[in-house]
């Protein structure tokens, strides 16, 4: 691997965080007032997403992209520096278009829509015109493992009939959300993993029904994590996405860019925090000394940058490993990823708090939103178990071939 950015991606960082810091930054307090005052910020957002487009900031995400479809072709591996930058502000991926689960969503289209749906949802998405969302997640079930999925989607004549409840739906609340990308079973007698298929659901569809935005750690996101009933709901055959029996396998071929993606993002939250912490412990003083004069919060800030930087370089990694090999044979590393990143995160926030005292428990900063953002990333696209389990089952694996092999360097009985 070559660690060096090239002329292209370093010159899209220097744009992208100036970007950030005249147009993104400057408008944090306002996101906040009028999410307080119970609407989604869309009083500038459009405004913003008009200007990062124009400036060429749109669809980095896409690695590989149509000539009809706008964006800007980079690797995982070139946009991992830019999805960090963009991860300092929870809600700046939206303004350049590059927003979970949008950009999963966008993924799936990409790779298994017919022309019609392409046109239909796929153009508008990749133009930031509609919101998406993915329904995968249901209460009763475990729901890492998606052969568990209860949800039904019944063939009846030209229609198919969607019945079930999903939760922890991002983006449903988004008042710009305008389809569903919903998981469910359409032949429950079929081997395990040809159950389940997609469908797209037009979030206006009689039946679909917005029960609750979940608050998460008391938390309520604008955008949602909502609970949603598919009643009854009723859409022409010809909105399956793929074929049936294959929503099992377009799930993972999206939830592994997924996953990366926000790893990405998450060691820009991380990255920013340790910033805030340097900052602060060197003009905080507590009984008659700087912070930084303290043994252990120099220690917490020597940390933090160590982990910081065994994490970037292991998304990097994962990341050429997605370009170079697929996602599929670098499955181990994206569990890695995903177990380590999120952990990582909230240890280097939960140090920043500390520093701050207080004050960083409340909204004058952003460590609090930050901590929850990384604690909920760990259940976010499968729990750390569930990854844990995957990389010990891949050594097992690997080690079949081997096995025995180490005894070699065991110390014989009576030689000591």
């Amino acid at each position: 691997m070559n660690f060096a950015y090239s002329p292209r991606v370093e010159a899209l960082r220097q744009q992208l965080r100036a970007f950030m810091d005249q147009h993104i930054v400057p408008r944090i307090g306002a996101w906040h007032a009028e999410v307080a005052a119970g609407q989604y910020p869309v009083s500038f957002m459009d405004d913003l997403k008009a200007l990062a487009r124009s400036e060429g900031l749109w669809n980095l995400f896409l690695p590989s992209l149509r000539d009809d479809e706008p964006g800007m072709g980079l690797s995982n591996l070139e946009y991992a520096p830019l999805a960090e930058i963009m991860g300092r502000v929870h809600w700046a991926s939206e303004v350049f278009n590059c927003n979970a689960p949008d950009t999963g969503n966008m993924e799936l289209l990409h790779l298994f829509a017919t022309p019609e749906q392409r046109e239909r949802w796929l153009k508008p998405l990749l133009e930031g015109e509609i919101r998406s969302a993915f329904a995968m997640t249901e209460p009763d079930v475990p729901s890492s493992d998606a052969t568990n999925i209860q949800t039904r989607i019944s063939r009846d004549g030209g229609d198919y009939v969607i019945n079930g409840r999903k939760w922890f739906i991002t983006n449903a609340a988004h008042p710009h959300c305008k389809v569903l990308i919903v998981m469910g079973k359409t032949d429950p007698d079929a081997d395990t993993h040809h159950q389940q298929s997609m469908i797209l659901v037009p979030f206006d569809t009689p039946g679909v029904e917005l029960v609750r935005n979940i608050p998460v750690m008391n938390h309520i996101a604008p955008e949602g994590h909502c609970e949603l009933l598919l009643k009854n709901v009723r859409v022409p055959a010809n909105y399956l996405l793929g074929k049936e029996g294959d929503g099992f396998m377009m799930a993972q071929a999206r939830l592994g860019p997924g996953r990366i993606h926000h790893c990405m993002r998450s060691i820009g939250m991380a990255e920013l925090a340790l910033e805030l912490m340097v900052e602060r412990c060197q003009e905080r003083k507590a009984f008659g000394k700087y912070l930084q004069q303290y043994a252990n919060v120099t220690d917490w800030i020597a940390e933090s940058r160590i982990e910081i930087e065994q994490a970037r370089l292991l998304v990097l990694k994962t990341a050429w490993m997605i370009d170079e090999v697929g996602a599929k044979a670098a499955r181990k590393e994206i569990s890695m990823i995903k177990a380590l990143v999120p952990r990582m995160h909230t240890s280097v926030v939960d140090r920043a708090i500390q520093v701050y005292g207080a004050m960083g428990l409340t909204p004058d900063t952003p460590l609090a939103d930050m901590w929850i953002g990384g604690r909920s990333l760990r259940f976010a696209d499968g729990p750390d178990q569930v990854h844990l389990r995957s990389i010990a089952r891949m050594e097992f694996k690997a080690s079949e071939a081997s096995r025995g092999v180490t005894a070699a360097y065991l110390t014989p009985p009576g030689r000591h």
